[in-house]
């Protein structure tokens, strides 16, 4: 098939359109199958050019020809190419925040500049919040949220791996805005199982940023064992390096064993315990949210930066 696509870029704000893309349809059928085809034309006349304009976007003329390269000018459509988005101040802010946290252990190991460094850029974000009343936009809270960064101290024991081969994997908190309940859930991973630990809590809304908390029950995930038992060569337990490389064969051993224990441990339905004593209610601030980010402070000072699930921001 044969054929020509002019294109031209232009400046003006005035659309001019030629026939109808009906009339375009109608030349092009009555050609023969064999004799359209395209190519590439970078013609116009500045009058063509002042007075066709899509924005800043580029705007291609398409003619139908015949075979001997003959335009058809009584027929022309206009086919708009979709520039790319440029990003906003608010997402180079989100992208430099999320960059920050790089190497903090969600805020563990995060040197006093770099927490000065957080700080100023969290300040920012919370200036220009696209939602200021988040109580009033219980959909966006909606859903699983995943801690990028904290400045909590109570966390931090927790993350600091005071259990050998045993790691965090994972820090969320999932809101349900339909029923007004809040899970905050810890993963843990080791050599021979994963686990978690779970609260649940209902909320109620106080003002347009501020939520109460109230915890009810915790809940320990029953140990998905492993059916194969991976460890490193070597850990670092008490400010010693201590050589595995001799237990990879007793490990080996007992594979068939653990298989067969896991299936059973596995299988178990998870503990759950309530919580009634003076320290099971909280108040939360939220001071930015939109689809992927949430900042929040909560009543110690501390501040939480929680991505949504399936961001963007999370791949590294």
């Amino acid at each position: 098939m044969t054929g020509i696509i002019s294109c031209s870029r232009f400046s003006s704000n005035t659309l001019l359109v030629a026939p109808a893309l009906s009339q375009l349809t109608s030349k092009i059928a009555s050609f023969q199958a064999n004799s359209i085809s395209f190519a590439v034309e970078n013609k116009g006349t500045s009058a063509e050019r002042s007075k066709i304009s899509i924005g800043a976007k580029p705007v291609y003329r398409v003619y139908a020809v015949s075979e001997d390269n003959e335009r058809d000018a009584s027929g022309v459509a206009l086919v708009e190419e979709e520039a790319p988005k440029e990003p906003t101040e608010i997402d180079l802010l989100k992208k430099q925040l999320v960059d920050s946290f790089y190497g903090t252990d969600r805020g563990l190991r995060a040197t006093s500049e770099t927490r000065a460094d957080v700080v100023e850029l969290i300040t920012k974000l919370e200036a220009k919040n696209p939602t200021p009343a988040p109580t009033e936009a219980l959909t966006l809270l909606n859903g699983k949220w995943i801690l990028a960064y904290t400045s909590f101290v109570g966390l931090f024991p927790l993350l600091s791996r005071t259990l050998p081969l045993v790691k965090v994997e994972e820090i969320s908190q999932t809101i349900d805005s339909q029923n007004f309940t809040v899970q905050n859930s810890v993963l843990f991973s080791g050599p021979l199982a994963t686990t978690s630990i779970s609260t649940n809590a209902k909320f109620e809304v106080r003002s347009p940023k501020r939520v109460q908390i109230k915890f009810e029950e915790g809940i320990i995930g029953t140990p998905q064992l492993t059916d194969s038992i991976v460890l490193p060569e070597n850990i670092e337990f008490l400010g010693q390096k201590i050589d595995l490389t001799p237990f990879k064969g007793l490990i080996t051993s007992v594979q068939d064993t653990a298989s067969s224990v896991a299936k059973t441990i596995s299988s178990q339905p998870p503990l759950k315990f309530s919580i009634s004593n003076s320290n099971a209610e909280s108040w939360l601030l939220t001071t930015y949210l939109d689809e992927e980010l949430r900042i929040s402070r909560g009543d110690a000072g501390s501040v939480f930066v929680l991505l949504k699930e399936g961001s963007p921001l999370l791949k590294p």
